[in-house]
């Protein structure tokens, strides 16, 4: 049985979670596991292994995904703690790193002003994105990833080119700059050598026998598997060439390449005729006869690095190189035996189908399923190509495919010969000889069993230097059986000669190049920089690879890279065309965001909603949140209108009025659609009294009804007597009282103060109001006691409002929208400029896309239960208290208000940093007019811009009650809801369709 977890927002690398599938895998108990990121291309291989559920169908790219097959349920906790304790494990190791971690392209160059390249180790399909904002912000890039279309690819290096920057990659495997190690690279020492290559494997050959035979290397400048193809046109290559050839350190330089495009071969060879210094060169692939001008050309790796020695060292190259084997041949195969060659390596297994194909006549076959050579018998297969790695981590990493073919070559009864290839390094297994070990021992019983001659020939690629240990690795494999050899052409040598055949080299002597040279182009500053000082690198993806820069003295900064955008493709697509767009758009919202922070609310009276509110003549209900009809409006919201109806006198009883609210006797308008704001249900009649509040700017007004307290309250959903006599006297009593005593304060009482002064005391403003409850109480009760009215009536409000440490929410509120209406004037770029929630739906506004709502399914809180009520209780979230949040207050503030953050369920006071920190990501800018004590004084956030919301996937943190979901039972808990991202995605597509992108 298939057994899914879904580890929401739980972003790791894929080889991280390869490892850990290798692990789970080994319990007891499962039969099939898998663990991925939910991506398009993860759920194809899980659909490929049978391991689809529905549950994988919904998972998001960030989304990291389990999927168990066993026959006991209890497996799948044993499954979940291994992965807990795996990431664990991966955590305590990143906290226990000197690394700085940042999350985001603005901390990475903040972090690392100077740096010169950025190192991307992600998904392919993400990455030509990033490679190109690396290069618009002027870095090198080196690009381990892959599976990059051709096309961007194309486009990118042309980019990188242009601007005088090399674009190393896509699929760059290893590479060494100023002498120090990238991606998957060996230690070698610092020399005066330098490779341009095509591939991996190929320079950690040539640079590990040239650190054998006693030289160094100072670049080995990767360029991509397909830079020589025609379309590509050698871009990095040619670029890499002129910069070593102006390099001064660099003596000789070494061209490794691939079977490459003709035409783009002939002009690399033009440019290498060009340059000053000797060349060595291999075409793999091509069997070289004479050495031209100054470019030597070879046959073999170990030829290339052999002569690149010489040429180094000021030696005279040899006319032939072919030193003598270590293992002597005393016994041959008999006839019908086959060779097996098992790489992990692509370009040593391409050297193998080479040779292999001249000695013995085999023709090379096309690379299917992996195989670069099958024919009668014989076999090359590269293990680290795409067949094979789908899903998996590379050969080089975990053994197991290469376990798999041991077994299953020593099956077959032709194959004489397995050729292996360990490759060392930073990146590598730690120990793959010891992991092949049993492996390769139990090839060699079942052999003897059938009474077979065989043999296993091996080359260890790696020097002395790397973490592995070069000559352990060896003696395990001999002692192991293997016969072991110094390289892979001599390891290929040993097989073709225990086959009765020999591999011979004909003397190469020079010959003049006839040709006219050409003009050297001139070598770009950035290249000038790069090779002339140490890297300094923004590392994207794989958190190892930092590890080999920072140990040999370069500077490595960790981006903990995750999908833009939830890794949606088409919202990719639409933030990098909004990115085109983003000067006038952030001035826009610069202009936006300014009337925010200048923003003048004042209260100035206390009036019944009727007087301000035209629209509520006759039986109009104001409710909180986006449009809505009673029918879908949840219990509280419900029982809110059946007390307002009862307080209005509509009707005398609870079944007459649901009998007038389900008939459609009722009007419902959104509170923000008139001006007005309301906690909870948010459900306002005429006769309410509303608090006026005036942004002094230009006049713009905004209402919202008065707190009624605690206990049975209208706001909740109760609709009992008790209520209704409370807002009856807040009608007769609270509401006169405080008009008359705000209409006495000339120009009425400044919020921006009170707010100013209530942040630095412990107040966020949504769910702790007590310092500006008290604050307003000092500042009002004066005023009350010089009133002209019954002193009864004085004492009761004073009391009231004494009680009611919450009391300022609902100003809080009513501030929120004469800020963001005042703002929502300039109808112009991406600031969200309402937040809320009707219990059905969460609705959000942006400023320019005006009053357009845009909605989805609102969330139910998570947080902290009174006694005797549980989550089964709780109402989906309610309210437009969400304008608290929509102006950088309330969950926005959570540092603000340590002493809140358990009671919402949010932890103690790092919870509360981590939350505004977070929150601070999606935000246009900072509020200086409310400074956080807490928050060494920075400003409260300001500004949520929708487009950092999709691209973060970071949503709004919102501070909220939480309601029984049935009418009447009122508040039955606090704590935190997330705003849903499918509202900021909608906003985002019509944003971008408004400015006249397709964003289909």
């Amino acid at each position: 049985m298939l057994y899914t977890v879904i580890k929401q927002n739980s972003y790791q690398d894929s080889i991280n979670l390869m490892l850990l599938t290798n692990e789970v895998s080994t319990l007891n108990g499962v039969k099939k596991s898998q663990v991925m990121m939910g991506t398009d291309a993860n759920k194809d291989i899980f659909r490929s292994a049978d391991l689809y559920t529905d549950e994988v169908d919904k998972a998001t790219p960030n989304d990291m995904v389990i999927v168990v097959d066993t026959d006991d349920q209890a497996v799948v906790d044993q499954v979940i703690e291994k992965a807990d304790q795996f990431l664990t494990d991966l955590s305590v190791k990143k906290e226990s790193d000197s690394v700085t971690n940042v999350s985001n392209w603005k901390e990475a160059l903040a972090a690392l002003p100077n740096a010169n390249m950025a190192l991307f180790s992600i998904p392919g399909i993400y990455a030509a994105d990033e490679i190109e904002h690396a290069l618009d912000e002027g870095l090198h890039v080196f690009s381990f990833s892959d599976n990059v279309a051709l096309e961007d690819e194309i486009r990118l290096k042309q980019k990188a080119h242009e601007k005088g920057l090399l674009l190393m990659g896509p699929d760059c495997g290893t590479g060494i700059i100023s002498s120090i190690p990238m991606a998957f690279t060996n230690v070698v020492n610092p020399g005066n050598i330098g490779i341009v290559g095509a591939s991996g494997t190929g320079i950690q050959e040539v640079s590990t026998i040239v650190e054998r035979l006693g030289g160094g290397m100072v670049h080995a400048i990767g360029t991509g598997g397909r830079d020589l193809r025609e379309e590509v046109g050698g871009i990095t290559m040619k670029d890499a060439i002129v910069g070593l050839e102006h390099h001064d350190p660099t003596d000789v330089i070494v061209i490794i390449s691939k079977p490459p495009a003709k035409k783009v071969r002939d002009e690399v060879m033009e440019l290498l005729h060009a340059v000053s210094k000797p060349v060595v060169a291999i075409f793999l692939g091509e069997k070289p006869e004479n050495h031209e001008g100054n470019v030597y050309l070879a046959h073999t790796l170990e030829e290339t690095a052999q002569i690149a020695v010489d040429l180094a060292q000021g030696n005279e190259v040899k006319e032939r190189y072919l030193e003598p084997l270590s293992s002597e041949v005393t016994k041959t195969l008999p006839e019908g035996k086959t060779v097996k060659g098992l790489y992990s390596g692509g370009t040593l297994a391409n050297e193998a189908a080479m040779l292999i194909s001249e000695v013995l006549n085999v023709e090379e076959s096309k690379k299917e399923e992996g195989y670069i050579l099958n024919a009668k018998g014989f076999q090359v297969v590269d293990l680290g190509d795409d067949v094979y790695t789908q899903g998996r981590p590379h050969p080089m990493i975990d053994p197991e495919v290469r376990i798999n073919k041991i077994k299953e070559a020593v099956e077959d009864e032709t194959t004489g010969i397995i050729l292996l290839d360990i490759v060392l390094g930073y990146g590598s297994h730690p120990d793959m000889a010891n992991a092949l070990r049993p492996a390769i021992e139990e090839a060699f019983e079942t052999a003897r069993k059938a009474d077979r001659d065989f043999y296993i020939v091996a080359t260890v690629c790696g020097t002395k230097y790397d973490p592995q240990d070069y000559d352990k690795s060896v003696e395990v494999l001999k002692e192991s059986g293997v016969l072991v050899e110094d390289s892979n052409a001599r390891a290929i040598r040993l097989a073709l000669e225990l086959m009765g055949a020999e591999l011979v080299e004909e003397p190469k002597g020079v010959v003049a190049y006839e040709k006219e040279k050409v003009t050297l182009p001139e070598i770009s500053p950035q290249v000038d920089a790069l090779l002339n000082s140490t890297p300094q690198v923004i590392n994207v993806g794989l958190e190892s690879f930092t590890e080999s820069i920072e140990t040999y003295g370069g500077k490595a900064i960790q981006f903990d890279w995750r999908p833009v955008a939830g890794g949606n493709q088409k919202l990719i697509r639409i933030l990098n065309e909004l990115n085109k767009h983003a000067e006038e758009i952030d001035q826009a919202n610069e202009k936006v965001i300014g009337r925010l922070r200048d923003s003048q609310p004042f209260l100035m009276d206390v009036v019944p909603a009727i007087s301000v509110i035209p629209e509520l003549d006759g039986k109009v209900l104001l409710h909180a949140g986006p449009p809505i009809k009673y029918e879908n409006m949840t219990g509280p919201m419900q029982g809110s209108c059946v007390g307002a109806s009862l307080f209005e006198g509509w009707a005398d009883s609870e079944e007459e009025a649901r009998r007038q609210l389900e008939s459609g006797e009722v009007e419902f308008i959104p509170c923000h659609h008139v001006n007005a704001v309301g906690p909870m249900g948010g459900i306002t009649s005429a006769n309410m009294p509303v608090l006026v509040v005036e942004n002094k700017q230009d006049g713009t007004t905004a209402y919202c009804t008065m707190n009624e307290g605690i206990g049975k309250v209208l706001r909740f959903g109760a609709y009992s007597q008790e209520v209704v006599d409370r807002l009856t006297w807040m009608k007769d009593v609270l509401g006169p009282v405080l008009g008359k005593a705000l209409r006495k304060l000339e120009g009425g009482l400044n919020l921006n103060v009170i707010v100013a002064r209530a942040i630095t005391m412990g107040d966020e403003f949504h769910q702790r109001n007590i310092a500006a409850s008290l604050i307003f109480l000092k500042e009002v009760t004066p005023t009350i006691i010089e009133l002209d009215i019954d002193q009864k009536d004085k004492k009761a409000v004073i009391d009231f409002l004494a009680q009611t440490d919450q009391f300022f929410l609902n100003i809080m509120m009513a501030i929120g929208k004469a800020m963001v209406d005042y703002a929502r004037k300039i109808k112009e770029g991406t600031v969200v400029t309402t937040l809320t929630r009707n219990g059905e739906n969460f609705g959000v506004r942006i400023a320019g896309l005006g009053d357009e709502w845009f909605t989805a399914p609102v969330n139910t809180p998570n947080g902290l239960y009174f006694t005797g009520f549980t989550e089964e209780d709780a109402n989906p979230d309610i309210g437009d208290s969400a304008i608290t949040e929509t102006v950088g207050v309330g969950g926005m503030a959570m540092i603000a208000a340590p002493g809140v953050t358990r009671f919402v369920g949010a932890g103690g006071f790092q919870e509360a940093l981590d939350v505004s920190n977070e929150m601070e990501k999606i935000a246009v800018s900072l509020n200086p007019n409310w400074t956080i004590p807490t928050w060494d004084f920075k400003g409260s956030v300001l500004g949520i811009d929708v487009r950092k919301v999709v691209e973060t996937g970071i949503t709004p943190l919102i501070n909220t009650g939480i309601a029984h979901k049935i009418a009447g039972k009122g508040q039955v808990g606090a704590g935190t809801v997330r705003a849903p991202l499918a509202c900021f995605e909608k906003a985002l597509v019509a944003y971008a369709e408004s400015l006249g992108i397709s964003v289909e």
